[in-house]
């Protein structure tokens, strides 16, 4: 019955950032399907978007290539490339224009040093070892401190296991809170990539109307995913605080 009740409160405590992720992941696939349906009026692909950011924001020297998959487009600034998937690099739709659109936005980041995007590539080696290590010391930490044992009052608190099990849980937590930070610096570094496509777009009259709005959607959903992930990495952290300040 303790484990139930330990993941029933567990699903309690995490229920907000499930419903935000629910309904972040509901907005995308309801955008994306539907401004993928519809043609922009100048019949431009995605990657001639993306290639169309790059030189109105005067940036040079980036690769713009096709790569297998859906939604699987993305910035690598370690070869200076725009990875655009089947459904965006030759589509001429407004979702394609959109995300297009939005990872150039991440390759004119690079080019100009902004700050936030240079710290989350600093974060990036730091946050995939913290996110592994961290959790294994936590959980670690807890059964050294008796924290599944049937019968606290029989456990020693003042034993080198138990006190043991207390620094790995810090330093456990200590790591894993390097996968907040990463989340919360990548908030901006996501707005800010979104924020340069569509001042781009507008300002060129790249999309217009309703078309504009239609890509404005489609980024302004993909964004709010990044902000149910911010909420879960918090909400997770806190939790593994609450438990071990339980410790007996």
């Amino acid at each position: 019955m303790g484990f139930f009740a330990g993941y029933f409160s567990y699903l309690l405590w995490m229920l907000p950032a499930l419903i935000i992720s629910a309904i972040a992941q509901a907005k995308v696939s309801s955008a994306y399907n539907k401004n993928s349906k519809i043609q922009n009026s100048r019949g431009i692909t995605g990657a001639d978007a993306a290639r169309h950011v790059l030189m109105s924001n005067n940036v040079t020297g980036v690769n713009i290539v096709a790569t297998a998959g859906k939604m699987t487009d993305h910035f690598d600034p370690r070869n200076n490339t725009i990875y655009l998937s089947e459904g965006v690099y030759g589509a001429t739709t407004i979702a394609a224009v959109g995300i297009a659109a939005h990872e150039a936005g991440h390759a004119v980041q690079h080019a100009q040093g902004y700050i936030p995007n240079k710290i989350r590539s600093i974060l990036v080696p730091i946050t995939n070892f913290g996110s592994r290590i961290g959790w294994i010391l936590i959980l670690i930490g807890f059964a050294f401190s008796g924290y599944y044992a049937y019968s606290y009052s029989s456990f020693d608190t003042e034993s080198v296991t138990y006190q043991l099990g207390g620094v790995l849980l810090v330093l456990g937590i200590i790591l894993y809170s390097t996968s907040l930070l990463f989340t919360l610096v990548t908030l901006p570094v996501e707005f800010n990539a979104s924020k340069r496509a569509l001042n781009t777009i507008k300002s060129t009259n790249l999309l217009t109307g309703e078309q504009y709005s239609g890509a404005k959607q489609t980024l302004t959903a993909a964004a709010m995913t990044y902000v149910a992930s911010a909420l879960t990495a918090l909400l997770q952290l806190l939790r593994v605080i609450m438990l071990a300040k339980r410790r007996r």
